[in-house]
């Protein structure tokens, strides 16, 4: 779950870090008002579950409280990266003499906690010619040397070292305790008088942890609110896996593409979904199906993806399978297409399920003169073969 900036400058604030002065606003007139009581320069930030807001134009720094409420309701109700903005968070803007980038995620290479350092702040982090990184044990609380030791490596000296480092032990500390998959101060600011302050925060949350992370979850309510929301075809396609316990078929997520899909999931799926951009090909859907789902499932499934506006054939690819029988699976996507009023033939793309009932399955494509392959066949293969009717 991606946390909103509000909401993580709040769990941060109560843990003793320093953070701008600010309120969330829902209006030309509030922000008005909490731009004069704050008294200066502000900065107003759209507040939306999505990265890159500056680029997308979701950050807006305005010099007087006239100019906060005519940007504010500029910001209102616009979409930033797909998301509508219905709140805005408008702080001071703190005046910064240095600017710092930290973070703390995974190094999915050597399957470590990293602290990742940059002396170079702001947007464009990535191009920085110099970033430290430290890995760190989520196990064991980090050591207190950490922080100090990569404020050094950032050029600190002195008193410098010492405040940033603990700042910069918190991070380490707070990723751990919180199970986050990231933890992203940029920048944190130096002011005329040395001191730090975090001006953006970045925070994702691990949903498998949250069973365990419950008082956390309910700190953030209007994140948690975001994060459970639902498009209509991801409502439907979790009424349907809810409606029979057997196997799963479900997690859709819709694109603006015109080839239907339900893929294996796991890594097969990220393959299938790769193998299907490197040739091209626009997919409308991700869709995952496994462990043994009735013909039902499958058959409304087919029937959901094939209800997306754009899509024009679908396509059904699996790896090996042992728990998944693939002439149910056959017999729910024919069904699927009969029922939504289409020709088998004419809408199926490709059928690829190597797995248990494998022949029988075949049997019922080869009836309605549907392309199947086995396991003989490469996914890039079956790729190639969809793009060649496209």
């Amino acid at each position: 779950m991606r946390v909103l900036e509000f909401e993580t400058k709040a769990l941060l604030r109560s843990r003793g870090l320093s953070l701008p002065r600010g309120d969330v606003v829902i209006s030309g007139p509030e922000a008005l008002a909490t731009a004069r009581a704050l008294g200066g320069p502000v900065v107003l930030k759209a507040q939306v579950p999505t990265g890159r807001r500056m680029k997308a134009g979701g950050v807006l720094f305005a010099a007087t409280p006239e100019e906060s409420s005519n940007l504010a309701e500029s910001l209102l109700g616009r979409s930033i990266n797909g998301f509508l903005v219905d709140r805005i968070l408008v702080e001071e803007r703190i005046a910064a003499e240095q600017e710092v980038f930290l973070a703390a995620s995974y190094d999915r290479t050597n399957k470590r906690a990293t602290l990742i350092a940059s002396a170079a702040g702001g947007i464009n982090v990535e191009l920085a010619e110099r970033v430290i990184r430290r890995e760190f044990s989520t196990r064991y609380s980090p050591p207190d040397y950490l922080g100090r030791e990569v404020a050094a490596d950032l050029g600190l000296q002195g008193q410098g070292v010492n405040e940033l480092g603990d700042v910069i032990l918190d991070v380490a500390r707070y990723f751990s305790n919180w199970d986050a998959l990231l933890l992203e101060l940029n920048p944190i600011v130096k002011d005329p008088k040395g001191h730090w302050w975090v001006a953006d925060a970045h925070l994702e949350l691990d949903d498998d942890a949250a069973f365990r992370q419950a008082e956390l979850w309910r700190q953030v309510p209007r994140s948690t609110e975001w994060a459970q929301r639902r498009s209509k075809i991801e409502r439907l396609a979790r009424e349907i896996d809810d409606k029979d316990h057997r196997g799963v078929a479900g997690r859709m997520i819709a694109f603006d593409g015109d080839l239907g899909l339900l893929v294996g999931g796991g890594g097969a799926s990220l393959t299938i979904m790769d193998s299907m951009l490197d040739a091209g090909l626009k997919p409308a859907n991700y869709c995952e199906i496994g462990g043994n789902p009735s013909v039902w499932k499958v058959k409304e499934l087919t029937k959901l993806v094939l209800g997306l506006p754009r899509v024009r054939k679908i396509a059904v690819i699996m790896n090996v399978v042992s728990n998944t029988r693939v002439d149910l699976v056959a017999r729910g996507v024919i069904k699927g297409v009969l029922e939504s009023g289409r020709e088998p033939r004419e809408v199926i793309a490709a059928f690829r399920i190597p797995g248990s009932w494998e022949a029988e399955g075949q049997a019922i494509l080869r009836h309605y003169n549907v392309p199947s392959f086995g396991r003989e066949t490469s996914i890039d293969q079956v790729v190639d073969a969809i793009r060649c009717q496209f």
